[in-house]
């Protein structure tokens, strides 16, 4: 162990008490034994220079050297005073363990432990009388309740030199006399006339030195008349005395090394402190690296942020001991640690969780930090450790997020200057294994998630009002998952785009038309049994075009994430227009900003969520991943399904004709192209292209050659066009044809031409006589084939039982298609069962109302 610590901090004995300075108690030999015992205190008392010229100067006053006869020590709350007192009692009550000091008579005189009182006309527990009692061992010449003047002080001292009066906490004193009255005045009136002669006696004798203490300012004090008090009482002591700091400096960190550590080993201490001055020199924190090394030095095992931030900034509050205050800490600090491993004791390395070490730094900035140091740093679940974890596994056990929030939140008390710059946490809190440019980014995740962390343009600090991270959250947990539904939805709606039909977040299969073009789906949540469907159906009648749907749906573990995302840009907007919540000009333009900021991403975070694509196949569905969105891409939703589905060949711009060839004709010497092309679009895995595109490949098929098209004729088929031209209509008894058949000797090519020749100039010349042309050795050629057309149908069937499907898209379709008006009258008769009348009401009737069907009869029987 490098710094060995005092006996008592081990074994954590550490109250108050043991830090607490009583010089009353020391004179009444009941204080604690570092304080009672001459020897333990000077052995873990550090010789201040102050100290040491303190002393001298008593010395050399009492053995009659000269000097000054009255000294005031004035220090803030818990600098040392009462400190420098019982040094001055152990070395003059004893003659020992300071140089110069001689065994002199010691008065003591505490404020706090006199009380004046009144009792049948008289007054008792005067300063004066409890001098006389201490000198003399009991009160005769000056039991008086008016000051006794110099005269009688004089003679009083005289036989008692070589004389030195301790007087310590004599404001509190004079503020307790004060309502003692005596005659026309008070004992207060009468004190400060004491105070004045006192200071006027011990000037006349050369062997007589008082000295007493005054805090630095009033702050310490109870109230106005009190104030009143202090500024009279420095009048009074202050036109004789010298006033002397025992603690300056630097010096803080030899007192608290000399009571807090019994061994140090000063050579490993120093390679300790060359590798930290090493490490801030190469990262650029420091400029003066021997000066600096000589302060680690000095204030080793601790690092001198540590004392100076307690030291000077809590010292400035006005309840905190200064002194006493740091000891306390330090010695709780070093308890918490005594069985760790770090080299040095930085800012950062004090444990908050701690409750003993907490409470000294709440009860002097109050109960509602208790609050602030559970949400962002000491709870279970606080902000800090979040950002513990964000860290990256390098860095992640370093307990980064909390150490640096423990080291703001040091830095955030003062009386003067609060908070920490980036530099001061560099300088307080860098680890010589970690680049220090890594606490920046951990200062931005905490002021990204901690509760109560404020910044102004160079520090942090902690304050108990929320800051903007607070309010978001409060204004996150007040969206509920029905606004979040909604604004997915809104969100869906304004990137889904119009590349093709698209339908957002469909209720029943029946919103989804029946038709023949491409159709995106954009479903709510990742539902099968919904795909599934709307797939196989449209209202109460299965679905015909199956092969033009795609589904894109959420992936769900994206959910948390997107939502959360979601919800946060709601409760930015919320936050944004609200003006009840007073900000500050820098929280508005943070807000502004980070509004600004995730409303750029709301794309590529909707994108993150939408990223699975279904497309029907022939065994399901087949799960397309979009993947990661690349960022700044801004095309629509169902543009970028496009463009995925046509790389994957899910969409087709044409169809080959060797393709239809070789799938449709292999086996085949015909196929109807209208069959073909609603087969494609009701058959899932099936080849997706558009219509006009079907037709091109068709065209382009006949005139490449690789097929022909005809007509089919009582089961039989005429290949009417072959390498040329042709018009595809998609008609009942249009095909296309292998070409094999279409294919004809060139002798019977020109046999057939011959014929067609013949057959037109006898036409021609039946046109010209009127007379009729026969040729007994020829036969007459057969007209051109005309198809035979219908241009009336009208039908009554009985339609058999579960066949009314095959009956609307065998027979209903292909009417409605082929007729400008077509009038279909259903007449209805149920028998042999019944059906429940809400059923009939909300189903039956219901459904003929929505699609306008006119009722010719009704008649139900109940």
């Amino acid at each position: 162990m490098i710094a060995l610590p005092h006996k008592d901090i081990l074994e954590g004995r550490l109250t108050m008490d043991v830090f607490a300075a009583d010089l009353w108690n020391v004179f009444k030999g009941e204080a604690v034994d570092d304080y009672k015992n001459p020897d333990s205190f000077f052995q873990k008392t550090y010789p201040t220079f102050g100290l040491r010229n303190l002393l001298k100067i008593a010395g050399k006053r009492l053995r009659s050297e000269g000097g000054d006869s009255v000294i005031q020590i004035q220090t803030p709350f818990g600098g040392g005073k009462t400190h420098s007192l019982i040094a001055l009692y152990h070395a003059f009550s004893t003659g020992k363990y300071v140089e110069d000091a001689i065994k002199a008579n010691v008065v003591v005189i505490v404020g706090t432990a006199i009380s004046p009182k009144e009792e049948n006309g008289k007054i008792t527990g005067t300063i004066w009388g409890e001098i006389e009692r201490q000198l003399e061992g009991e009160v005769k010449e000056l039991d008086l309740s008016v000051s006794p003047g110099r005269d009688k002080l004089e003679e009083l001292f005289r036989k008692h030199q070589p004389l030195l009066i301790l007087m310590d906490e004599v404001l509190q004193y004079t503020t307790k006399a004060a309502g003692i009255k005596v005659g026309d005045s008070n004992l207060a009136s009468q004190t400060m006339a004491f105070m004045q002669e006192l200071t006027e006696c011990v000037k006349s004798l050369k062997k007589t030195l008082l000295v007493l203490t005054l805090p630095s300012s009033i702050i310490e004090h109870y109230d106005e008349s009190a104030e009143k008090l202090f500024v009279q009482l420095q009048k009074v002591s202050g036109r004789m005395e010298k006033i002397y700091t025992p603690v300056a400096g630097e010096e803080i960190y030899e007192v608290v090394r000399r009571r807090l550590f019994r061994e140090i080993d000063n050579e490993r201490a120093r390679e300790v402190v060359e590798e930290f001055v090493n490490y801030y020199e190469r990262e650029g924190i420091i400029q003066e690296k021997a000066e600096y090394r000589d302060k680690m030095m000095k204030s080793y095992p601790f690092h001198p942020e540590v004392i100076d931030v307690l030291h000077n900034r809590w010292g400035s509050i006005p309840t905190f001991q200064r002194t006493r205050g740091v000891l306390r800490i330090l010695s709780l600090a070093i308890y918490r640690l005594k069985d760790s491993s770090i080299p040095l004791i930085r800012p950062c390395d004090l444990d908050l969780t701690y409750s003993e070490l907490a409470e000294e730094l709440i009860k002097h900035i109050g109960r509602e930090y208790e609050s602030v140091l559970s949400a962002d740093i000491t709870g279970s679940n606080a902000n800090a450790k979040k950002v513990d974890k964000s860290t990256g596994v390098t860095y992640q056990g370093l307990n980064l997020g909390t150490k640096l929030a423990t080291a703001i939140f040091l830095y955030s008390f003062s009386g003067g200057e609060k908070g920490a710059s980036l530099g001061d946490l560099k300088l307080a809190c860098s680890d010589t294994n970690v680049p220090s440019s890594v606490i920046t980014d951990v200062i931005e995740g905490l002021k990204s998630n901690l509760f109560y962390l404020q910044s102004d343009i160079t520090r942090y600090f902690f304050t108990s009002q929320p800051n903007l991270n607070s309010i978001l959250v409060t204004r996150m947990s007040e969206i509920d998952n029905g606004v979040i539904k909604a604004a997915t939805k809104s969100l869906t709606e304004r990137f889904s785009g119009k590349d093709i039909p698209v339908y957002i977040w469909p209720s029943k299969p029946k919103d989804i038309p029946d038709s023949e073009e491409l159709k995106l789906i954009i479903l709510p949540e990742n539902d099968g049994k919904l795909c599934k469907n709307i797939l196989e159906n449209y209202g109460e009648n299965p679905r015909v075009n199956k092969n033009t749907l795609f589904f894109l749906c959420p992936m769900e573990s994206e959910r948390f994430s997107f939502e959360n995302w979601l919800r946060k840009l709601l409760a930015w907007r919320r936050i944004d227009e609200d003006k009840s919540l007073n900000l500050t000009e820098l929280q508005q333009k943070e807000v502004k900003k980070n509004l600004g900021e995730m409303s750029k991403a709301e794309r590529i975070q909707l994108r993150s969520f939408y990223r699975l694509v279904y497309v029907p196949s022939k065994d399901g569905f087949r799960e397309i991943d979009l993947g990661i969105p690349v960022f700044g891409k801004t095309e629509t939703l169902s543009r970028e399904v496009i463009n995925r589905l046509k790389a994957e060949g899910e969409i087709v711009e044409k169809l080959s004709p060797l393709l239809i060839s070789e799938k449709y004709l292999r086996d085949k010497d015909y196929v109807e192209t209208g069959r073909l092309f609603k087969a494609m679009l009701s058959t899932p895995g099936e080849p997706r292209v558009t219509k006009s595109k079907f037709i091109s490949s068709i065209r382009d098929g006949v005139k490449q050659g690789i097929f022909g098209s005809g007509i089919l004729r009582d089961g039989s088929v005429e290949c009417l066009k072959f390498k040329e031209n042709t018009e595809v209509l998609l008609s009942d008894y249009e095909v296309i044809i292998r070409k094999e058949i279409c294919e004809k000797p060139k002798a019977e090519e020109g046999r057939v031409e011959e014929e067609l020749e013949g057959y037109e100039e006898v036409e021609e010349e039946e046109k010209e006589t009127g007379i009729l042309v026969e040729d007994e050795d020829k036969e007459k050629p057969k007209p051109p084939v005309v198809i035979p057309k219908f241009k009336k149908v009208k039908l009554s069937v009985e339609v058999p039982r579960g066949k009314f499907s095959e009956f609307y898209t065998g027979v209903i379709l292909p009417i409605e298609k082929s007729f400008g008006e077509a009038e279909i009258k259903i007449e209805i008769e149920a028998k042999n069962g019944e059906i429940p009348k809400s059923e009939y009401e909300n189903k039956v009737k219901e459904t003929l109302l929505q699609i306008n069907a006119k009722f010719k009869e009704e008649e139900l029987e109940e």
